[in-house]
């Protein structure tokens, strides 16, 4: 899982003016020091998997759940606002994880400014 980790936080960080900061014990993800894009969440509903929520365009959540309910899923809490929860695994699309990270980090720096 550590493995994993590292590798998403490669991809975030590889933003501009990305921080990282600890919250509910789980790396997360900023603009700046400010609003957050990009979560990790290694306890979805006790599965052992990692999963990440990511902002998504509107209705980009509920295609992406349709498509491929076994990898998206529509995440606790901040499901509702259109994030999405990715399943990280050894089969992962990093291109498309990197894909929907820009996405969301774009959607948040759009309304941090």
């Amino acid at each position: 899982m550590l493995a994993l980790i590292d590798k998403f936080r490669k991809v975030c960080l590889a933003l501009p003016d990305t921080t990282e900061q600890e919250a509910w014990a789980e790396p997360t993800f900023r603009v700046g020091a400010g609003r957050m894009f990009a979560m990790c969440d290694s306890r979805r509903d006790g599965d052992p998997q990692l999963s990440v929520h990511v902002p998504a365009p509107l209705g980009a959540q509920e295609s992406l759940v349709e498509s491929d309910p076994s990898r998206f899923y529509r995440p606790p809490y901040v499901g509702s606002k259109g994030w999405v929860g990715v399943v990280l695994d050894s089969d992962t699309n990093w291109k498309m994880v990197a894909s929907l990270v820009e996405t969301a980090y774009s959607l948040i720096a759009m309304r941090s400014r």
